[in-house]
């Protein structure tokens, strides 16, 4: 019975009564955990399914979306501002700082959306 002694990613396989041509196939079988293998088992998928990059549409409709979700929570600052300061007669006292918690509040949901986008 024959021995073969092949080193892989640096750690030696001994492999008895194997001809090396007729296990190619086995010796080669990448790794599992392997980003790289995951990487492009992944693209592979996706190109597959059609998810690759996304078109210039698409892209255009999160942009105006991203740009509602700030805007939106801002108008609702300024327009209940508006209203106490109509209400309590008290100048721009209300309007100004709900237009900056409404700013923030966008902000932070616009940066949520995104990581989860």
């Amino acid at each position: 019975m024959a021995r073969f002694r092949i080193v892989m990613a640096g750690r030696p396989i001994v492999m008895a009564g194997l001809d090396p041509a007729t296990s190619c196939r086995e010796m080669t079988t990448p790794d599992e955990q392997d980003p790289l293998v995951k990487g492009v088992r992944l693209r592979g998928e996706r190109a597959r399914r059609g998810d690759g990059d996304p078109s210039v549409a698409r892209r255009l409709g999160q942009i105006g979306v991203l740009g509602w979700i700030i805007v939106t929570p801002m108008l609702i600052g300024v327009f209940a501002g508006r209203w106490l300061d109509r209400t309590f007669n008290s100048g721009l006292f209300w309007t100004a700082p709900l237009l900056m918690l409404g700013a923030v509040l966008g902000l932070w949901s616009a940066w949520k959306w995104m990581q989860s986008a």
